[in-house]
């Protein structure tokens, strides 16, 4: 007898949920921030960007949709960033905010790890169902403390990369090359991710499982 089979939900279902919510948190505020930077200054982009997630909270409202407690925590969070770097004459502020934050946020991936509780597991968890035989399976704990520790490092890759090139290059040419930089390294590990995922869910079907125990 094989473990529970575990279907893992098409790439372009996953997709389908990403992407909007992407392209809204990540990749509209930087296009506004960049396109209004020549026209309204740094203090300008900042408060256009501010304004843009003001706008989706509303936007939400005026429908009679949801709104997600994260968005009103990420406007909470962007409007003291805006109003930190506007009070210090300085946009370095409204960028490295975040970048600690994510270094934090990678201490917490370490930490789990430690405490046997494995952050990325608990994240997938979320998305895909996986019965229980298979999460106290071995082999699946230790693929999701590796995979855990491998997201732990790319945030702080990231926050490292992005920290160095916000104080040693212009604001411009910090959004330009960080983008591609994390883009590239993020799309990496998510690749190297589902692989190993996969890899590890097929090895597991084909493993017989244990034999159950009597009295």
């Amino acid at each position: 007898m094989s473990h529970p089979n575990v279907v893992l939900p098409r790439l372009t279902v996953l997709a389908r949920q990403a992407v909007p919510r992407l392209l809204e948190a990540v990749v509209a505020p930087l296009a506004v921030f960049y396109a209004t930077l020549a026209l309204l200054g740094e203090n300008g982009a900042m408060i256009a960007v501010a304004t843009w997630v003001y706008a989706g909270i509303a936007w939400r409202l005026v429908r009679r949709v949801r709104v997600p407690a994260t968005m009103f925590l990420a406007a909470l969070a962007i409007t003291l960033r805006t109003l930190i770097s506007m009070w210090t004459g300085s946009p370095v502020f409204f960028f490295l905010q975040p970048e600690l934050g994510t270094i934090c946020i990678s201490m917490v991936f370490l930490a789990s790890v430690r405490l046997r509780r494995p952050l990325v597991q608990k994240l997938t968890l979320d998305y895909i169902h996986l019965p229980s035989a298979v999460l106290r399976h071995e082999r699946v704990r230790r693929f999701f403390a590796r995979i855990t520790l491998l997201w732990a490092f790319v945030l702080l890759a990231n926050s490292t990369v992005s920290i160095w090139l916000l104080l040693h290059q212009s604001i411009g040419t910090y959004l330009l090359i960080r983008t591609s930089a994390v883009a590239a390294i993020t799309g990496l590990a998510a690749a190297v991710s589902i692989y190993a995922f996969r890899r590890v869910l097929g090895r597991l079907h084909h493993e017989p499982a244990p034999a159950a125990i009597t009295a």
